[in-house]
Formats: C-alpha cells, sequence, structure tokens
C-alpha cells in the first residue's frame, strides 16, 4: 500500500526474505524494535506461518544484538491486532522491548 509507512523503504536493522525489523521511532525502552513482514497485512493474525518464523527468527538474531549492545535484564514481546487493542499503524508488526531492573512496569503502556 502507497500510504502505509511500513511498506516504504525504511532503514533496516536486519532482514530476511520476508521480513525485516528497525528501531521503533518512538521507543518505549531503549532497543525498542519492530518486526514487520514485508507483504502488507493487517495483524499478526493474518501472516503466514512462514511470515511468522521470518519474524522471530529476526526476533532471536535481534535479541542477542540488544544483549551486546544494552544489556536488558528482560525482554518482552508484543504484538497490538486492531484500533482496540492499540494498534496506530495497520500493518502487522511485532515489538521487542528490552526491560531493565528498576524501570516501571505498566501493562497498559506495554506498547503504543
Amino acid at each position: 500500500m502507497s500510504d502505509c509507512i511500513f511498506c516504504k523503504d525504511l532503514p533496516k536493522v536486519l532482514e530476511n526474505d520476508l521480513a525485516y525489523c528497525l528501531y521503533d521511532i518512538k521507543p518505549i525502552t531503549k532497543g525498542h524494535m519492530l518486526f514487520i513482514p514485508k507483504r502488507h497485512h493487517t495483524t499478526v493474525f493474518d501472516s503466514t506461518p512462514d511470515e511468522i518464523k521470518a519474524m522471530f527468527e529476526l526476533i532471536g538474531q535481534a535479541r542477542e544484538m540488544l544483549i551486546k549492545e544494552h544489556k536488558p535484564d528482560g525482554f518482552n514481546i508484543a504484538a497490538n491486532c486492531g484500533a482496540a487493542a492499540g494498534q496506530i499503524v495497520m500493518h502487522a508488526h511485532i515489538h521487542l522491548l528490552p526491560r531493565y531492573e528498576g524501570q516501571p512496569f505498566n501493562p497498559r503502556t506495554l506498547v503504543h
């Protein structure tokens, strides 16, 4: 879709045949990343098994990278599916949020 920000040529951190990842432009935590299938569809539930596998392969690679760069104490993986769930960009994506000891945790603000 021409008006979808995730369908544009964005600066990618990691990429494979079916998905890519980038840093969130409004990070909730240091190192907050998004994992996006290249095919435009609305939610993760609309992703094919191969697209899910491709995104999780990148999540594993990014986790190792974030451990080296930022040394987080834990991670959250989340996907907002639909406007009622807080999805803002209507192109499927998964959030990887590094978490740090002492950082307040409010599930309502887990992702934006």
